[in-house]
């Protein structure tokens, strides 16, 4: 007699996962949305910002007449923290191929007064309606197989909610970007890895404004420490990407006076069609 395999847990799909409900905007009034940010996409205390991205993406999507983000620029100017949220979006203009809108999201202090906590501006269309051709000179991120990388889960434990974000995630970093974490960073502002969501969803365009800054900074093999907040982030999307995980290399080219720049490569399927997104950090 043998006991019979447990079968494989279920995939999500797009529209009924974690992300989705977490991202979900409830709309109070045209142009107007609330939310409850979620203590599960948080660093510390603090809400990362391609989640809080994804929020806005969400809310401009739906004020919006085209459906995809084509380019989205935030400048973080307050940092947010789990609980209730409103989105006002406002279009700029709306044409044939592209629509513009801006949106930002609020909470309140400890007094009970507002505080804008995110101001995007964004361009919108339909990714589906590009033709196919692509000229680029850009490579895909060499990373080794998925097996040959590592997760948070291969690492120490971690302080208890220090990242709930990682425990939502599917990351397995390159070996070579990892020297941080054992004691002997590179010296190199470089970080590569494997992505995707941890419950299996595959990764559609609202999720590329989380994959964008959900890997550890590259200050890190700069043998920096310490938190690195987001400045500004500034995402351009080029096609929906192919289901599987999706291939990230980070790269920062200068450090100077206290902040530095990320510059994202995202492979996202079987087309290699990267987007990348200049990102200004503090230190």
């Amino acid at each position: 007699m043998s006991q019979a395999a447990s079968a494989p847990a279920a995939r999500a799909t797009v529209g009924d996962s974690e992300f989705d409900r977490d991202t979900a905007v409830a709309r109070r009034a045209p142009g107007v949305y609330d939310i409850d940010l979620s203590a599960g996409w948080t660093i510390i205390n603090a809400v990362n910002g391609g989640y809080l991205l994804a929020v806005l993406g969400r809310a401009l999507a739906d004020a919006l007449p085209h459906p995809d983000p084509f380019t989205i620029s935030a400048h973080y100017l307050t940092a947010s923290r789990p609980g209730p949220a409103v989105v006002r979006t406002d279009v700029v203009r709306t044409g044939r191929t592209l629509s513009t809108g801006q949106a930002s999201l609020f909470q309140y202090d400890d007094d009970g007064r507002e505080v804008e906590r995110i101001r995007v501006l964004a361009s919108y269309g339909d990714l589906a309606a590009l033709p196919d051709d692509v000229r680029t000179t850009a490579e895909p991120p060499a990373i080794p197989p998925v097996e040959q990388c590592f997760g948070p889960e291969d690492g120490p434990a971690p302080v208890e909610g220090s990242s709930a974000i990682a425990d939502r995630l599917m990351l397995k970093l390159d070996p070579a970007t990892l020297g941080w974490a054992l004691g002997a960073p590179s010296g190199k502002g470089e970080m590569r890895a494997w992505f995707g969501l941890a419950d299996g969803r595959d990764p559609d365009p609202l999720s590329l404004l989380l994959a964008v800054d959900a890997l550890p900074p590259t200050a890190f093999e700069l043998g920096l420490k310490g938190w690195v907040p987001t400045v500004e982030l500034t995402v351009h999307v080029r096609c929906r990407p192919a289901p599987g995980p999706l291939r990230i290399s980070i790269t920062t080219r200068n450090l100077a006076g206290g902040f530095l720049e990320e510059d994202a490569e995202v492979c996202v399927g079987c087309l290699t069609r990267p987007w990348n997104h200049p990102k200004d950090v503090f230190l």
